[in-house]
């Protein structure tokens, strides 16, 4: 994930709009620097030492490109204490996601000003919004728990985490392009705190902190400027717990759900559990937001059988094969072989079984 992406059907499905120069105000450098989480890695001595332009620059930089523009500059200036960022060869609204995120991102600030006042706050964790993914090209929503520290501190890239790149492995086994996977990745994660993977129990305490700013976000990306809202896939028991709480409905693993995050607007959910053991689930997924992704407009219930049929049924072989490749790390030879085992048969014929849902590590 630490590549630039160039989707190319992004890039055609651009071609016919005529491209301009867009210019938004940021705001002045004290916004600018708590929404873009400023300085990204810097203790002590900066792991890279960018000014706040050159930070703000980065994240903007990914966002056209994870959009498939591939010739679009950014640019950020400052004017007295006011930032600004220009933007070439992208449509003329290009900028209208981007206001709106960080929009949103204000009321995770307040909420995390919130909670450093009730003194729960803790000094390794990073107020981190979803910066650098696709505002115009998305084709599904990832709802995760919280994102790793790493991700800001080491990558500077809200897609480079172990969970984000299996998925997009898990995508690229349903018919989606590598180049095309951020597209499918949109992640909006219920605690914008990047923070040590083991800080799980305890961000289970912070997520009514953020009840604006959760419940806009999925307000806003699912329902773009598409004719039908983006499916949603949900990650773990915290985010199934969460949907459950927010807007009703229960999700079980591998459970299809109708959310309304407007009143006329119904939103496809498939929730999915991580582990050793649920590889056929993951794959079922994946296949299900792939094929959403593609068409929108495709019954979520027979769409989610199919994948179902295909990953835990026909499959199965192929199903363990790739957990014994992409999990243990076997040759393909290697997990050829295990896969035929007497003792792999029988686990085979029980993949359908429902197993202890657990969220993922991200």
């Amino acid at each position: 994930m630490h590549n630039t992406f160039l989707p190319s059907l992004a890039a055609l499905a651009f071609s016919g709009l005529a491209l301009a120069d867009a210019r938004i105000d940021l705001g002045d450098t004290q916004r600018v620097t708590r929404l873009f989480a400023f300085p990204n890695n810097c203790h002590v001595v900066c792991y890279r030492d960018w000014t706040l332009e050159q930070t703000v620059e980065h994240y903007l930089t990914q966002s056209v490109r994870r959009d498939g523009h591939a010739n679009a500059q950014v640019r950020v200036s400052r004017e007295q204490d006011q930032l600004h960022a220009a933007i070439t060869d992208v449509p003329a609204n290009y900028v209208e996601p981007l206001r709106k995120l960080l929009d949103s991102g204000e009321l995770a600030y307040n909420g995390a000003s919130q909670l450093n006042k009730d003194g729960k706050w803790s000094y390794d964790w990073y107020l981190f919004l979803p910066l650098g993914m696709a505002l115009q090209n998305r084709r599904s929503i990832e709802l995760l728990h919280f994102p790793p520290d790493y991700s800001l501190t080491q990558a500077q890239d809200y897609l480079r985490s172990n969970t984000t790149d299996r998925w997009a492995q898990l995508l690229t086994f349903n018919g989606v392009d590598a180049s095309q996977t951020p597209a499918y990745q949109t992640i909006i994660d219920i605690a914008p705190i990047a923070a040590p993977a083991s800080a799980g129990d305890a961000l289970a305490g912070t997520y009514g902190y953020f009840k604006d700013y959760q419940l806009r976000m999925v307000k806003e990306m699912a329902l773009q400027t598409t004719t039908k809202p983006l499916p949603i896939v949900a990650f773990g028991a915290p985010v199934r717990s969460w949907i459950q709480q927010q807007y009703g409905p229960q999700v079980n693993v591998l459970g299809l759900v109708s959310i309304s995050p407007q009143a006329g607007a119904q939103v496809p959910d498939a929730a999915d559990a991580a582990g050793l053991k649920m590889m056929g689930q993951d794959l079922t997924a994946a296949c299900w937001q792939a094929g959403m992704g593609r068409n929108p407009g495709a019954e979520p219930k027979m769409t989610l059988q199919a994948c179902s049929s295909k990953w835990q049924v026909t499959q199965k072989k192929q199903t363990c094969e790739l957990f014994f490749r992409t999990v243990r790390n076997f040759t393909p030879e290697q997990a050829a072989a295990k896969c035929n085992t007497g003792e792999m048969t029988r686990n085979l014929r029980g993949l359908r079984k429902p197993a202890q849902a657990m969220p993922p590590q991200r």
